[in-house]
């Protein structure tokens, strides 16, 4: 597949592809063996098992058991690149996306990736329902980040309760509670005064 460049030329036709998690990575694997240049692009320079995340918020795995390095899981793939950065804006109209370099120290776009075809697959984000106030006691589990977290809230909690001689105060200490939260289809897809059941 080939596509005119500005002098007239033809080029091999350019993909980007926003997002390293299943759908990127889907979207990737899908266009490998064809005659495209594809660019992967990510702010994060792995790809991460988010079925498994929770796992290490319990400490029964380490970081490193979920997470691959994207440029290990395509670094026999000769036309796809990934490049560590976080996309601040896309220009349709000039087919361009921005983006700011990660570690970069300038709070401005310094990267630029021209595209003939874009997909995006950024993700999604943690959802409290418009009680985003729920967010300090009941933290997100999505990303590694979030797992170490919890995980060391998990701990210290545990810790605490070692050294607690109040009967009362050492088991509130040890309760632990995960919400979970089913729409009417029984499904996971919720979105606010879709409740159901929230089982405890």
């Amino acid at each position: 597949m080939t596509s005119p460049s500005t002098d007239g030329a033809s080029r091999r036709h350019r993909v980007v592809v926003v997002g390293g998690g299943f759908g990127g990575l889907h979207a990737v694997r899908a266009l490998r063996g064809a005659p495209v240049e594809i660019t992967l692009v990510d702010r994060r320079n792995y790809h991460l098992f988010q079925p498994l995340v929770y796992q290490v918020a319990t400490g029964a795995l380490s970081p490193g058991e979920i997470a691959v390095p994207l440029r290990h899981i395509f670094q026999r793939d000769r036309n796809v690149r990934v490049v560590l950065g976080e996309v601040t804006r896309i220009d349709l109209h000039g087919r361009q996306l921005l983006y700011r370099p990660a570690e970069s120290d300038h709070g401005d776009d310094r990267g630029t990736l021209a595209y003939d075809s874009l997909v995006v697959a950024a993700g999604s984000s943690y959802s409290y329902f418009g009680r985003d106030e729920w967010g300090t006691l009941a933290p997100s589990v999505k990303s590694i980040e979030d797992a170490i977290e919890v995980r060391r809230r998990i701990l210290a909690a545990f810790e605490a309760a070692e050294i607690e001689t109040d009967p009362a105060r050492k088991q509130a200490l040890l309760d632990l509670e995960t919400v979970q939260v089913r729409d009417r289809r029984g499904g996971s897809r919720t979105t606010e005064n879709e409740f159901s059941t929230v089982q405890t």
